[in-house]
C-alpha cells in the first residue's frame, strides 16, 4: 500500500481515508472477512494520527462495512458489498414514488402482464381477436400502396394531409362537418386524452365523467393533478355541474355510444341535455367515439359533435377498436387554436404518428375497404355476443343480470351478490382466466365484471365462463 491522503485536497484527511477503504472493498481487493491492518500500521502508512484512523474506522463500522471482533481486530463485514452497491446506485424507488405519473391499480398491472401470456383466457380484453383483424387484407393493401419518399418521412405537426382530407369526408357520415385545419392525427385515443390533459387544463381542474368510467382504469388526468368527479345524467345535472365547477377549470369526458365499460347508449335526449347544459356553463366536452361504428343496428343517435357550432366538443376517434390497434392511429377534431396547441405538444413528445400507418388508414377509408370490413366485423361480433348471451341465459340467470348487447365488445355483467373483489379476481387468475372487475372502473363496485366477447375464441369463452361459475360455486 503506497497510497497517502492528499493534504492539498478539499476533502478532509479522514474522508479521503474512508473513500480509499471503500474503493478497496468495491474492487474486491478487500473481500468479505478480510482483516484490516492495525490502527498503528495504518496511521504510519498514511502519516496521520491514530485518532484520524479511529474516526474513519468508526464511520465505516456505523455504515455496516466493517466490524470489530474483540481480541481479533477489524474485518470487512459480511454484507459490505451489497451496502456499497445500494449506496453507489441512484435511489430509483425514491424517484419512482416522487414522479408525476401515478401508478395504476395493482389489478390493472396484473391484467396488462397476463394479457401477454398465451395460456390465459381473456374474458375482459378490450381489443379484437387476432382472427377478427383483417391481416391478409392489410397485407394485400400494403402491396398496392404507392408511397412517396416525402410521405414516409416525418409528417406535418397535425398529421398527414392526405389522411386529414379523407377524414373530412368520412366524418360527414357522422354528421360532423370539419376542415383539415381542425383535425390532429394522434397515436390512438389515449394519446389524445394525454395531450388534452397537459395541454389544455390547469392543475386541480375538474374532470366530470359517467360512473363507472374507463377513465378510472387509466390516469392521464389524475397524473396531471386533476380531480375526477362522477356524475349522474339526470334532471339534477345542471345543478350538479354548476356546484362542482365553482371557480375551477372543468371538462366533461363521455362515451355516449357504446359506453366503456357498460356498453350502454345514450338517448338523443340525454345527448342534447348534456350538450346544452355544458354549453350554458361553458364546460368543454370530450366525446370519445371510438366504438360507434360497431353498433349492431343502425342508430339515429348522433354524435355530440354534430350539434356543435361553437367548438364546445373535442371529438376523439380511432381505428384501434375496428381495424388494428397496432396501427396506433386516432384523431381529434377541435377548434384550430386547440389543434395547434395539441400538435405542438405532440411534436415535442413523439414527432408525429407513424407515417406508414397514416397511409394505410387513408387508403382504407378512401377505397371502401374500411366500410366493407366494418360490415363483416359487426356480424362477427354480433354472433359472438349472441353466443355469450346464450351461455349466460343457461348458466348465470339465477346469480346475475345483464342487458343484451347493442354492439361493440362488452356485456356489463352484474352479480346479485358483492363477490367481485380482489380475491375473486385472483382465484380466476389461478384458473388461467383473466377478467376486468368492476372495481377498476368504480372503486366501490363489487358486483360487476366487464365481460368481453371480442377477444377470446368461442371455445375459450365457453371454458372461461365455466370457470367463472366454478369459482362462484
Amino acid at each position: 500500500m503506497d497510497w497517502k491522503p492528499d493534504r492539498q485536497s478539499h476533502l478532509t484527511i479522514h474522508v479521503q481515508i474512508i473513500e480509499w477503504m471503500k474503493t478497496r472493498i468495491e474492487r474486491g481487493d478487500w473481500t468479505v472477512g478480510t482483516k484490516l491492518p492495525t490502527q498503528r500500521k495504518l496511521a504510519a502508512q498514511f502519516e496521520v494520527n491514530r485518532s484520524t484512523i479511529n474516526l474513519a474506522l468508526d464511520e465505516l463500522k456505523a455504515d455496516g462495512l466493517l466490524e470489530s471482533k474483540v481480541g481479533s481486530g477489524t474485518f470487512v463485514a459480511n454484507n459490505s458489498w451489497n451496502i456499497l452497491l445500494n449506496k453507489s446506485q441512484p435511489n430509483w424507488q425514491q424517484h419512482i414514488e416522487a414522479s408525476i405519473h401515478k401508478p395504476n391499480y395493482h389489478t390493472i398491472q396484473l391484467i396488462n402482464e397476463f394479457e401477454q401470456k398465451d395460456h390465459i383466457i381473456r374474458l375482459g380484453t378490450g381489443e379484437l381477436s387476432p382472427e377478427l383483424l383483417p391481416t391478409k387484407k392489410i397485407e394485400r393493401s400494403l402491396k398496392s400502396l404507392s408511397l412517396e419518399s416525402r410521405a414516409i418521412g416525418y409528417s406535418e405537426p397535425q398529421g398527414s394531409k392526405k389522411l386529414r382530407s379523407v377524414l373530412c369526408e368520412y366524418l360527414k357520415k357522422r354528421g360532423i362537418d370539419t376542415a383539415q385545419e381542425n383535425i390532429l392525427i394522434v397515436s390512438g385515443a389515449l394519446q389524445a386524452l394525454q395531450l388534452i390533459a397537459i395541454g389544455l387544463l390547469e392543475e386541480g381542474a375538474i374532470i366530470f365523467q359517467d360512473n363507472p368510467s374507463y377513465l378510472n382504469s387509466i390516469h392521464p388526468f389524475q397524473s396531471a393533478g386533476m380531480r375526477m368527479i362522477p356524475v349522474q345524467r339526470d334532471g339534477n345535472l345542471p345543478d350538479t355541474l354548476r356546484i362542482a365547477k365553482r371557480k375551477k377549470q372543468s371538462l366533461f369526458y363521455c362515451v355516449p355510444t357504446l359506453q366503456n365499460p357498460t356498453g350502454c347508449n345514450w338517448t338523443i335526449g340525454e345527448r342534447q341535455t348534456l350538450y346544452h347544459t355544458c354549453k350554458q356553463l361553458q364546460i368543454p366536452i370530450i366525446e370519445d367515439d371510438v366504438y360507434h361504428e360497431l353498433l349492431f343496428e343502425p342508430s339515429s343517435s348522433p354524435a355530440l359533435k354534430s350539434f356543435d357550432q361553437s367548438g364546445q366538443v373535442l371529438y376523439v376517434g380511432s381505428v384501434s377498436k375496428t381495424l388494428s390497434p397496432g396501427l396506433r392511429i386516432g384523431w381529434v377534431v377541435a377548434p384550430q387554436s386547440v389543434i395547434q396547441r395539441l400538435a405542438d405538444i405532440k411534436m415535442q413528445t413523439d414527432y408525429g404518428s407513424s407515417a406508414v400507418s397514416q397511409e394505410i388508414v387513408a387508403q382504407w377509408l378512401s377505397s371502401g375497404l374500411y366500410e366493407s370490413h366494418i360490415l363483416q366485423l359487426r356480424e362477427q361480433l354480433k354472433l359472438r355476443a349472441t353466443f355469450v348471451e346464450n351461455i349466460l341465459e343457461e348458466q348465470f340467470k339465477h346469480i346475475a343480470t345483464w342487458k343484451k348487447s347493442e354492439g361493440g365488445f362488452y356485456i356489463w355483467l352484474r352479480f346479485k351478490e358483492p363477490i367481485v373483489n380482489k380475491a375473486f379476481f385472483l382465484n380466476l387468475l389461478k384458473k388461467n382466466v383473466l377478467i376486468n372487475p368492476g372495481y377498476i372502473y368504480d372503486t366501490s363496485d363489487l358486483h360487476h365484471i366487464r365481460l368481453s366477447y371480442a377477444y377470446a375464441s368461442l371455445e375459450e369463452l365457453t371454458v372461461g365462463l365455466n370457470s367463472l361459475i366454478e369459482v362462484i360455486s
